[in-house]
């Protein structure tokens, strides 16, 4: 049997390799701490699981229009004039299995054999894949701890061509938790209209965003210029839904009609049941968001301290929930780079994380700060045995 060539050139996710050697090595009677999967600990909210069931009970369980049912389109359309005071319609809006699909039906519409697609490094690990799928060219920008990670207009001059045509952006990041200001992310958004280059807002995390820090979006700049903007969004992080698949789009009605062409020959509709729930989430009460954020805070400060105790370099994160320091000080000779060294942790002191490697940047590790905070703790102290060992 013959692979296609296209799918001999695509590494498989660097996260999902690294839970699976986890759980295998549970299978064994392992005792492992999981600081790898980027998945909160809480609960999906009790009333957005009652809406499902509700949904169920009532027999709505069968296909619906594949771009979602018009009052979630219509939900989605409403959360930014809710939090952002922008207006969209929900002909703007499509519905998707979560992020990903979002991500990789936006590249498919958008570029075209060796387009060039600006990826700023870190960058989440499916970026460059969905680029190479659609047959475009990864441009990876990259970016300094020192500068939190961000990416700036001279940085993405530095690397614009003729044949640029796409960036993607996503604030906060994943996986270094630092978040574009509102003026940084307009500055961007100028430099992109003036230079006909389209800008996919990676926008999953946008309700996770702590104090100083708040939240920024590109819908604004959506609503005065649907032409050269894509939004991107979903309910996994905010509302613990990421087993529900249920992401989204804000695009102009000639990219949503695009997009639903492709999803419509691949996956067609979301569950019918789970977007139910998502209206129901949308619409509601928003205060679970709240709780959930004070935790993370608590535990993105303990991790910090820690990690930033073994002399590490890491920029503190201002939204989601990782850390992303830089620890090739600790490489060994047996764990010259970020896989070997989370290779080494994960044997020796059965704690599983995600190389930099995965995310451009090989002199970090990604920590996921999402789990209880004496089960972070241990963990955080299990990894710091190893990391200074002599």
């Amino acid at each position: 049997m013959r692979i296609s060539e296209r799918l001999e050139r695509i590494k498989p996710s660097a996260t999902l390799a690294v839970n699976a050697k986890a759980l295998e090595l549970r299978a064994q009677g392992r005792e492992i701490i999981s600081l790898a999967v980027g998945q909160p600990d809480f609960g999906t909210p009790k009333h957005v699981v009652d809406a499902a069931k509700s949904a169920l009970d009532e027999g709505f369980t069968r296909y619906t229009p594949v771009p979602g049912i018009p009052e979630l389109r219509e939900a989605v359309a409403g959360y930014y004039s809710r939090f952002y005071g922008a207006k969209a319609t929900a002909d703007n809006a499509i519905i998707s299995n979560g992020g990903k699909q979002v991500l990789y039906n936006l590249l498919m519409a958008l570029v075209n054999p060796g387009d060039e697609v600006l990826i700023p490094s870190p960058y989440w690990v499916s970026y460059p894949a969905m680029v190479q799928l659609a047959e475009g060219r990864s441009v990876i920008v990259p970016t300094t701890p020192e500068n939190s990670f961000l990416v700036s207009v001279e940085d993405l001059e530095k690397h614009r061509t003729s044949r640029t045509r796409v960036l993607i952006l996503n604030s906060p990041s994943n996986p270094t938790g630092c978040c574009y200001s509102q003026a940084q992310l307009d500055e961007i958004a100028e430099w992109g209209l003036k230079n006909g280059v389209f800008i996919i807002s990676d926008e999953v995390y946008d309700r996770l965003v702590y104090a100083p820090a708040e939240p920024s979006t590109l819908s604004n700049f959506f609503e005065a210029h649907p032409e050269n903007c894509a939004i991107v969004g979903a309910l996994s992080k905010s509302f613990c839904m990421t087993g529900w698949r249920m992401g989204w789009a804000l695009g102009h009605e000639s990219l949503v009609k695009a997009m639903v062409k492709i999803q419509g020959q691949s996956t067609s509709n979301v569950s019918s049941f789970s977007q139910k729930a998502a209206v129901t989430a949308l619409e509601g009460n928003w205060d679970i968001v709240d709780e959930m954020k004070q935790s993370f805070v608590r535990r993105r400060d303990m991790a910090y301290e820690i990690i930033t105790g073994w002399g590490a370099i890491c920029p503190k994160p201002g939204g989601a929930f990782y850390l992303f320091p830089v620890l090739d000080k600790f490489f060994t000779d047996d764990a010259p780079d970020s896989a070997a060294m989370c290779t080494k942790i994960l044997e020796e002191a059965g704690v599983a994380l995600v190389p930099g490697s995965a995310f451009g940047d090989d002199r970090c590790i990604r920590f996921s700060y999402a789990v209880d905070d004496e089960v972070l703790k241990d963990a955080l102290t299990k990894v710091g045995k190893v990391l200074t060992a002599k």
